[in-house]
């Protein structure tokens, strides 16, 4: 429960608020990154005053920090002081507060992951997923997890992964216990707007009106999480009613009337830059009786029939009105992942659109190389020369460059793999 305790109890209570949780009294002082009261540690007391002097900033209010204290909130060195350093702060706390000695720098660059908490990729391919057509969800890899589950016993236990730095959430699991679970009504959260937060209802459309929800990764039926930025993202009704409910439901009632674990996963799926998940991958599985109770592994759509959502920002029309797109364009996306920059040209009509490849900051790539096995050349796969090769001649290359050159392949002289 001391995972548990940390994470949930401090994080609960992550909400932009104005004012100041804890008085910072040190003004004058060479500050460690993190630490911004100076007392040599890195604690929820340092998240607190992060996300206090972003709802200060944020709101036009005059900043109450020193030099050197926003020097120490800005962890991701991107010249602003937000939600994220703040859940860098508190995912460093709880790794320190379970034993662990990396400095704060470090585990910034390279954080560990733990094999019984999280594995650091998910073997998930948007490619595989048919498009929307008329149900909110789609099995995925047969219904099974694509974790390990001899990995993990029957322990509670909580991860959620620091948002990124466009303040996307990231994987979050569980192992759901009845100990987890919560004992009363869950809270307020309307203080957190997850990236891409629009506040727009569609009267004549969605008998809730409301387009989106603050919709928890791990529902809170099953973890007591509240106002967790790190647990939030934005995602339609339908989402969040249609596709993850019968699945929190399943799990929520299997787990009070057996008082079982269930290894529990949820994983938002984003586009590039976008804001708004295209969906989440929701993977769960009952340890003590062996997946006879739960196991599942399914994608859940983000997406509310009759209306179109712009993924990138989070602003949405209703299908059908004067402002729709009828007639089919053709443009190319560029789309980063950790290891590689593809093109992908797509249409904007649902029905022939391409499949693109999504990926989160722990979904795995693409392939790393592509091999013209005609040229015998190897490049990077975000070289503008793969776009003009034939598809017969590409060879997707997951292995070591030297491995490609044994193989008497030569490196591209424009994009030097």
């Amino acid at each position: 429960m001391k995972f548990k305790k940390i994470i949930a109890g401090i994080m609960s209570g992550i909400c932009l608020i104005s004012g100041s949780v804890f008085p910072v009294t040190v003004n004058a002082a060479d500050y460690k990154l993190g630490d911004l009261n100076n007392d040599s540690k890195i604690n929820a007391v340092d998240a607190s005053e992060t996300l206090s002097e972003y709802a200060r900033t944020s709101t036009n209010k005059e900043s109450e920090f020193t030099e050197t204290q926003k020097q120490a909130a800005d962890v991701n060195k991107d010249g602003k002081i937000n939600a994220v350093d703040a859940s860098n702060i508190l995912s460093y706390y709880a790794y320190t507060s379970t034993s662990g000695t990396m400095d704060f720098e470090e585990y910034l660059i390279n954080p560990p992951i733990s094999k019984d908490k999280v594995p650091g990729k998910v073997p998930f391919n948007i490619n595989d997923v048919p498009q929307y057509k008329d149900k909110p969800y789609v099995t995925v890899n047969n219904n099974n997890p694509f974790f390990d589950v001899h990995n993990y016993a029957a322990t509670s236990f909580e991860y959620y992964s620091p948002l990124d730095n466009l303040s996307r959430c990231g994987i979050c699991m569980a192992c759901v216990g009845p100990d987890l679970m919560p004992t009363e009504a869950r809270g307020e959260i309307g203080s957190v707007k997850p990236s891409g937060w629009q506040t727009v209802r569609y009267d004549d459309i969605i008998e809730d009106k409301y387009l989106y929800n603050r919709c928890h990764l791990i529902a809170y039926q099953l973890s007591g999480e509240n106002a967790n930025v790190c647990n939030l993202v934005t995602g339609t009704r339908y989402l969040n009613t249609e596709g993850m409910l019968p699945f929190e439901n399943k799990t929520a009632n299997y787990v009070l009337s057996t008082h079982n674990h269930v290894i529990y996963r949820v994983t938002p799926v984003f586009v590039e830059n976008e804001l708004v998940c295209r969906g989440v991958l929701m993977e769960a599985y009952s340890l003590e009786d062996k997946g006879d109770g739960i196991c599942f592994n399914v994608f859940c759509y983000n997406v509310q029939p009759g209306i179109e959502i712009n993924y990138s920002n989070g602003e949405s029309k209703a299908i059908g009105t004067a402002t729709t797109t009828t007639t089919a364009t053709t443009t190319t996306t560029k789309i980063t992942t950790k290891l590689t920059t593809i093109k992908v040209t797509t249409t904007t009509k649902a029905t022939t659109a391409k499949p693109i490849v999504v990926t989160t900051t722990y979904i795995q790539s693409g392939s790393k190389y592509v091999a013209n096995t005609n040229s015998h050349v190897f490049h990077y796969a975000s070289c503008s020369s793969v776009n003009k090769m034939k598809e017969s001649n590409k060879w997707y290359f997951n292995g070591s460059r030297d491995e490609l050159i044994r193989q008497g392949y030569t490196p591209c002289q424009k994009c030097n793999p």
